[in-house]
């Protein structure tokens, strides 16, 4: 009578599990592909996997099973889902750094279940680099005083400072880690920073 008791308990948690997945499986097949949907692709201002990703976007997709843990421990609730910008992408993590951007605190990382996200020290963390343009930055056009990306940075002077002399024009670093919260806090109502993949530098290129 026990093995028949442990048996039915074990089914029983087995089909509540399945059960569980089954939303998750159901979004990803039925969500429509799109390709003019914001924020879609990889490498966009301000579209950002969350910290200890795997760099492969293609890679990060399928190991990711859509959980949700990385989103329910975020402290400032910057991580989303893609929802219907794709069908391989529904409910894939992402994070729009304008909206809400990264602290570095390391949590998703901690409670991710698969390989997705691993474990990274904070100041190994690449989801990108801040780029600036300096034709629009308030300091960089002596528009004012600012520094709120500097002040703001929980890396310090290892990603961003002061052009020499103080004169209150960032400077970003190679230590920068593209968490974001200096495009949250940029006053500037086109904001003249921004994350983009570590190859294209951070300073912004102007073509003539």
């Amino acid at each position: 009578m026990q093995r028949r008791g442990f048996l039915a308990v074990s089914i029983r948690w087995l089909g509540m599990s399945l059960a569980a997945m089954l939303p998750f499986g159901a979004a990803r097949l039925l969500a429509p592909a799109s390709a003019s949907a914001p924020r879609a692709r990889p490498g966009e201002r301000n579209y950002l996997r969350p910290p200890g990703a795997k760099q492969d976007d293609a890679a990060f997709i399928r190991a990711c099973i859509g959980c949700g843990n990385c989103a329910e421990v975020c402290p400032p609730r910057c991580i989303r889902f893609h929802a219907r910008d794709g069908g391989e992408r529904a409910n894939i993590p992402y994070i729009d750094a304008e909206a809400r951007a990264c602290i570095l605190c390391g949590k998703c990382m901690e409670v991710c279940p698969t390989d997705a996200l691993k474990i990274t020290d904070r100041r190994e963390v690449d989801m990108g680099i801040a780029q600036i343009d300096r034709a629009a930055c308030y300091p960089w056009v002596d528009k004012g005083v600012c520094g709120a990306c500097v002040s703001i940075c929980p890396l310090g002077e290892h990603a961003i400072g002061f052009k020499m002399w103080n004169q209150y024009r960032p400077i970003v670093r190679d230590g920068c880690v593209g968490c974001g919260l200096c495009v949250e806090v940029c006053p500037h109502p086109s904001k003249p920073i921004w994350i983009v993949e570590r190859g294209q530098g951070s300073v912004a290129r102007h073509k003539v």
